[in-house]
């Protein structure tokens, strides 16, 4: 397998965190207005409002920033989970999963067209589950999840089963929001989702 484009240096301070949020902002926003193919260094520099030398400071192409903007997608994603959990840990195993497939589907609709580039185009820049820090703890958060709910969880195997409820998420999720996205209503694609989620987990008929 091909090493995937790194940053040059990862950032520590405030500020250089800051910078990089900036220069990662504006390059999400010029992939989803121009594409790949127009998008380049000087322009994000110039979007984000620093140095084309801030920028390959940090990155030395913008196959690199694609890579992070991988990753960031999946640290957002891993931080809109806790947060839903984190209010939602009174209900059972559907209302949980019901939480994360509501915020995970808000969160895509802000940007289709960015994860039309990301998830469509160049997928190759995600980097494989295994060597993703926060796809490791997003498939452990959700595996934990299943643990704390056992006793609605039919399936043996819980690694495989969060496996497969990630798989099935991220799939739909996408296949709904990025264009033409779902020929439903997305309340509808919602419902269906989580029960797909749940006949998977739990077994049963149909609510």
């Amino acid at each position: 397998m091909t090493a995937l484009p790194q940053p040059r240096r990862i950032p520590r301070q405030s500020r250089s965190r800051a910078l990089v949020d900036a220069i990662l902002e504006a390059t999400a926003r010029v992939l989803s207005e121009r594409g790949y193919a127009a998008t380049n260094t000087n322009l994000v520099a110039e979007r984000a409002g620093v140095s084309v030398g801030s920028v390959y400071q940090y990155f030395p192409n913008k196959d690199s920033l694609i890579t992070a903007l991988h990753e960031r997608h999946a640290v957002e994603m891993h931080a809109a989970m806790e947060t839903v959990l984190a209010s939602a840990s009174s209900l059972d195993l559907r209302g949980q999963l019901a939480a994360i497939v509501h915020a995970w589907l808000a969160a895509h609709r802000v940007a289709p067209q960015l994860h039309q580039v990301l998830e469509k185009e160049f997928p190759f820049f995600d980097a494989p589950s295994d060597q993703s820090q926060a796809d490791q703890s997003i498939h452990h958060r959700i595996q934990r999840l299943l643990e704390e709910h056992r006793h609605e969880v039919t399936q043996q195997d819980l690694g495989l089963a969060a496996w497969v409820a990630l798989q099935t998420m991220e799939s739909l999720i996408h296949a709904a929001v990025i264009p033409p996205g779902a020929p439903h209503p997305i309340e509808k694609v919602e419902e269906a989702i989580v029960e797909m989620l749940v006949r998977y987990l739990c077994g049963g008929p149909p609510r």
